[in-house]
């Protein structure tokens, strides 16, 4: 492992403050970062340790949202009653995904900045536009089972993992951050992420040094939840389609949806086209169906993933006609 200096700021300003290189990171569960360092991904000149910040509480808000500080775990996230009775899709999120273990060190903020688990980014051997750009994509003419069909470029195919992020987006959560010169930004989920195109490195709107301080989820809205996972094994593993759904049904029409899916693309995807297939049409497999069509209209496989373009039809299917009753 590649020598760096570490430090454990008391605060959040002092933690900003902390990362002066491009070459420092900031680290809370580690359960991503330890990893790829050890493959050496990731070889930061500094650690700058936020795990003792008091970023830990989830408070309610007067407007009947929530906030969420950065660091806390996912398991107490999960757990939360207000979270498992209001905002039930993110629970399940949270409990499809990683194991007990993980769970426990994992930080709500740390979740959001998961990085890849393609395997030529993780393989320092391989071509890999995210890790080296202009390197070239190795996955595009290999072994990309797990990865994008939707959002993707000549540049890269990677898929975001996390679970939780997609519950977020379907929640149009807000993420709260701070910068080194004191400035504090509130960033919607839907602007947060990026599309590969050609800076597949660039993956999110965080600058230099920003931190994560909390995450903004707005009052509830009406409606069925559910998150609907399928991966390629019980426990421990990441998804290959999953969808975020939060359906209201009046009157046997569908008044509002809010639907977000993982394992399709670069990041927590989520098509307005989708909902507005859906909103105001008496549930069905045909509206499903059109639903379906709309989310999977720019779908491209690469070979070993082309299943997944079914897979995720009958899978958004399947979840609709759950949480609508048809």
């Amino acid at each position: 492992m590649k020598t760096f200096t570490y430090e454990k700021p008391a605060t959040p300003e002092a933690a900003v403050k902390d990362i002066d290189t491009s070459g420092a990171k900031f680290i809370a569960g580690g359960t991503n970062l330890l990893d790829l360092m050890k493959l050496q991904v990731e070889t930061p000149d500094k650690l700058v340790d936020i795990s003792r910040l008091d970023l830990a509480k989830i408070e309610e808000r007067e407007d009947g949202g929530l906030t969420i500080g950065a660091l806390v775990p996912n398991s107490d996230l999960a757990a939360d009653r207000r979270v498992v009775a209001k905002y039930e899709v993110l629970s399940r999120a949270l409990l499809a995904g990683a194991s007990g273990q993980l769970r426990n060190k994992a930080s709500t903020g740390g979740n959001l900045l998961q990085r890849t688990r393609c395997y030529y980014f993780y393989d320092t051997a391989a071509a890999c536009n995210k890790r080296e750009p202009g390197s070239g994509c190795s996955a595009i003419g290999g072994f990309n089972r797990i990865l994008a069909v939707l959002g993707t470029s000549e540049h890269c195919i990677a898929t975001h993992p996390s679970d939780m992020a997609v519950a977020m987006r379907a929640l149009d959560a807000t993420i709260v951050t701070l910068k080194a010169d004191g400035d504090r930004r509130r960033i919607s989920i839907h602007d947060f992420y990026r599309l590969p195109g050609d800076t597949p490195h660039i993956e999110n709107a965080l600058e230099a040094g920003e931190l994560i301080t909390h995450i903004e989820l707005p009052a509830p809205v009406k409606g069925k939840q559910e998150y609907r996972k399928v991966r390629d094994r019980a426990s421990y593993a990441f998804a290959l389609v999953s969808v975020a759904a939060i359906v209201d049904v009046q009157d046997g029409v569908i008044a509002s949806a809010s639907l977000a899916f993982g394992g399709l693309g670069p990041m927590p995807w989520r098509n307005p086209a989708v909902e507005a297939a859906l909103v105001g049409k008496a549930p069905s497999d045909a509206v499903f169906e059109a639903a379906a069509t709309a989310l999977l209209a720019d779908a491209k496989g690469y070979g070993s993933n082309d299943f997944k373009i079914p897979l995720a039809r009958r899978t958004l299917i399947a979840t609709l006609r759950n949480v609508t009753g048809a």
